[in-house]
């Protein structure tokens, strides 16, 4: 029973958010804030922070989904979270959310006029309410409470920011159109991957960019389109085949090291066939094998 006090890091909320809009919302609010200040989603000057419930909950696991949509709702009913869909996929419902920090602006001061007559969509960093930067000095994810701070703070914001499924699915739907093939977005390999070159900053369009560069070489070479796969694709390599030349002056693509791996084994392999049919002993360690 004494593990459970004080032995791991609080939550840390401001009473005076959590008394003017209540605890589940101030929590909520205040890990919405922290994962704003490290997105880098911007759109129209503002930061957003797309997560489904599910994930949502991932960081919340005293709650339910009912309760953390109840949550959601409430906030946007108050006009303290703005709720938006930028996905490319029609069919991804993943949720945007951002702070309204004009409202809580007004509902700190209680006033209708916005600093130095500022309109709304006009606040910047430097003028939020009290609340807001109250916020920002509690700059650690609340769900972060463990020892295990480092870890556990890389795993969450690999969940939140860094690759959502809608992604994981984008990417691989791309890799099947254009390699004929049909892998899953929800493997954890696939998604290790992936997450793996994201967190060296790699983008979207570098993971296209690969795709197109490797199904132009590999698509009609039988023995090369069988590395049309994740693990081929977006392993060790990815930065190497992301930086091969387009192509050749006659519009043929350059040989990969994975084609010239292959090209030098079969090169061996002839030479030793010659050999025996020469009558000369072939090296005993000569692999014949492709």
């Amino acid at each position: 029973m004494a593990n459970l006090l004080l032995d791991e890091r609080p939550l840390l909320v401001m009473p005076k958010l959590a008394t003017l809009i209540g605890l589940p919302e101030s929590i909520f609010l205040q890990q919405l804030h922290y994962w704003t200040e490290h997105s880098s989603n911007i759109i129209d000057g503002n930061k957003w922070v797309y997560n489904s419930v599910k994930e949502w909950r991932k960081q919340f696991p005293f709650w339910s989904e009912r309760t953390l949509r109840r949550i959601i709702k409430g906030l946007e009913d108050e006009k303290l979270i703005i709720v938006g869909n930028f996905n490319k996929l029609a069919i991804d419902q993943t949720k945007w959310y951002r702070i309204n920090y004009e409202n809580l602006y007004l509902l700190d001061t209680k006033t209708p006029n916005l600093p130095n007559g500022k309109t709304h969509g006009q606040i910047d960093h430097m003028e939020r309410p009290k609340v807001a930067h109250g916020l920002d000095k509690l700059d650690t994810p609340l769900p972060e409470i463990t020892t295990k701070s480092t870890s556990e703070n890389k795993r969450l914001k690999d969940n939140v920011a860094g690759a959502p499924s809608s992604l994981y699915q984008e990417i691989v739907i791309y890799l099947n159109s254009k390699a004929n093939t049909n892998f899953r977005s929800t493997s954890k390999k696939t998604q290790q991957l992936i997450r793996a070159r994201l967190n060296e900053e790699f983008t979207l369009q570098d993971f296209k960019t690969v795709i197109d560069k490797k199904t132009g070489q590999w698509i009609n070479d039988k023995k090369m389109n069988q590395y049309l796969r994740p693990e081929t694709l977006f392993g060790t390599k990815f930065e190497s085949y992301l930086n091969e030349k387009g192509g050749t002056s006659n519009g043929t693509f350059e040989r990969s090291d994975a084609e010239n791996d292959v090209s030098q084994s079969k090169i061996s392999a002839a030479n030793e066939r010659r050999k025996r049919i020469a009558g000369i002993e072939p090296d005993r360690d000569t692999d014949e094998t492709i």
